[in-house]
Formats: C-alpha cells, structure tokens, sequence
C-alpha cells in the first residue's frame, strides 16, 4: 500500500465532513485520531526507533529543567498510610518458585487483600527504594524496584480498589515518593464501570484490585526525544511482570488487560488523554482454590 494513502483517505473523510456540514445535512464522523489511519508499516516505526542520533534533540540536551518524578497533588486531599517495606512479613516464597507458578488468573475468590499486601504489591511495582539529590536538594536520579529507560519512570499509578481490609471501595492513586495512597474519590459503583470499559471483561470488576498505569510521555520524551514512546512501552511491561511475580508470592493472582476502550478508562479516571493517558492496567485477587488447584 502507497504509505501515502491512509493520510489523503483522512482528508477526504474530513472534507465530507465539512461539506455535509456547511449544507446543514446530518453531520458525517470525522476520522478517528491515533493509529487507525496508519499502514502496518508506520505503525511499526514506533517499535523500532529513530535510524537518525535522537541524542541532539531532545529537552535534556537543550538545557530544558527535568520534569517532576511525581504528580502534584492538594495538600488537603485525604491520604492513606502504608505499610514500609522495612515492615513487610509477606513476599516470602522463593523467588524460583514464583516464577514456576505464574499463572495469567482471572479467577478469583471473594477474599480481600491487607492493607500490607496491597502496600507490597504497589512498592514491588513502582516503589522508590533510593533519591539522589543535587547540593540544592533537586532530584538528580532515582532508584524504583523495576527498570526504567534512563530511569524515567514515565508512569503514575492509579487502583480501582474493590476489596482491601480498612480501604473504602473507590478510586486511588499511589504516591511512591510518600509511600501512601492518595484518595481520588470513594465509589461503590466503580466496579461494573471498569468491567464496561473492558468491553465487559466480568474478572476485572470481580478482582480484588485493577491497577492501572497512565503514562506522563513527557518525563522519558525530555531525554530520549524520537525513542521515548518505544522506552515507555518496554518500560510498562517491566512494571507489570513485577506485579505478576509479587501477586504470585502472596498466594494471588494477576492478568494483565489491554482490552479496554481507552477514551472510557481515560474519564474514569480524570485524565486528559494528551499528556496523561492509561496504558496498560491488570487485574488482581487472591486465588479462586477451585479454579486454580
């Protein structure tokens, strides 16, 4: 197909759009955005990168400040204290056995998670164990529990929480500078609101937790330019095999989901789709023993 195509087919949409527009008639949709215009090929370049130096244009090489680690966020919005890794008694199993019982699960019994699972699980996906900082006390580095591109760590995490002991049913986000929870809003009804922006996928509503990862593009775009959108997408695989392995070795169970509808999930949860979108969540809950013997 002449790579050219996809993008004249987009004009010629939006022209009749606007014609049927100016006569007064019903209005034709205009083109989707994103990849759907797009040949096979041009969808491939993101997997492969730049062929050119993306070293000499990028925000970092002009001088431009780095961006923050973490969102802000209102000093009065309620916050929720975890448990400190240094305190944790779960996560015991041998890591050999872990990666031997892996499973994609999307079964589940009705039995919660602890407040200290929960903080397990969120410290083995996106915990900070080390900060540097400069003379000035400006972050120069950090060091989370999984790999990171340049240690950007282009992501922010946010849970739909259906069944933690002490933790109303709602929607969160974890703040790991502060190791705590950071309430969005408390909702009973979030449950078949995820499953309906998962095209129905009745295990992610009947999970004990849906962790979901937006991605902030900017944070790995200022030093890696060109290849920041193939590093973002690697790095959020790295995330989610460490809530596999950690759900794993508290006698729970993950599955990942790339089957949502992503301008529903980005409302749920109040993100605007440009400079902050989902891309990547997983479902999680304690073994269903009769599903998984």
């Amino acid at each position: 197909m002449n790579p050219v195509w996809p993008y004249l087919h987009s004009v010629l949409l939006c022209a009749v759009w606007l014609a049927s527009t100016v006569r007064g008639a019903p209005p034709v949709e205009p083109p989707m955005r994103g990849v759907d215009g797009m040949s096979v090929e041009q969808r491939r370049a993101f997997l492969r990168g730049t062929l050119s130096d993306w070293r000499v244009d990028t925000d970092d090489s002009r001088g431009l400040e780095m961006p923050p680690i973490q969102k802000s966020y209102p000093e009065e919005v309620k916050r929720i204290d975890l448990v400190k890794p240094e305190k944790f008694a779960v996560g015991g199993m041998r890591i050999i056995d872990v990666i031997r019982e892996r499973r994609s699960r999307r079964e589940y019994s009705a039995g919660s998670f602890s407040l200290e699972e929960l903080s397990y699980l969120l410290w083995a996906t996106q915990g900070i164990s080390k900060i540097d900082r400069d003379d000035k006390g400006k972050v120069v580095a950090q060091y989370r529990t999984v790999p990171s591109g340049g240690a950007r760590h282009p992501f922010e995490t946010y849970l739909f929480i259906n069944r933690v002991a002490g933790v109303a049913p709602g929607l969160y986000r974890y703040l790991p500078l502060e190791h705590q929870l950071l309430v969005i809003r408390e909702d009973n009804s979030l449950a078949k609101q995820v499953t309906e922006s998962c095209y129905g996928q009745a295990f992610t509503g009947n999970s004990a937790v849906v962790f979901v990862w937006a991605a902030i593009p900017y944070r790995t775009e200022w030093h890696y330019g060109s290849i920041a959108q193939k590093l973002v997408a690697v790095d959020a695989g790295h995330v989610c095999q460490n809530l596999y392995l950690a759900a794993e070795s508290i006698h729970g169970g993950a599955c990942a989901v790339l089957g949502y509808n992503q301008s529903r999930m980005d409302k749920l949860i109040g993100l605007d789709g440009k400079d902050e979108f989902v891309i990547y969540l997983a479902a999680v809950g304690k073994i269903n023993e009769a599903a998984h013997p």
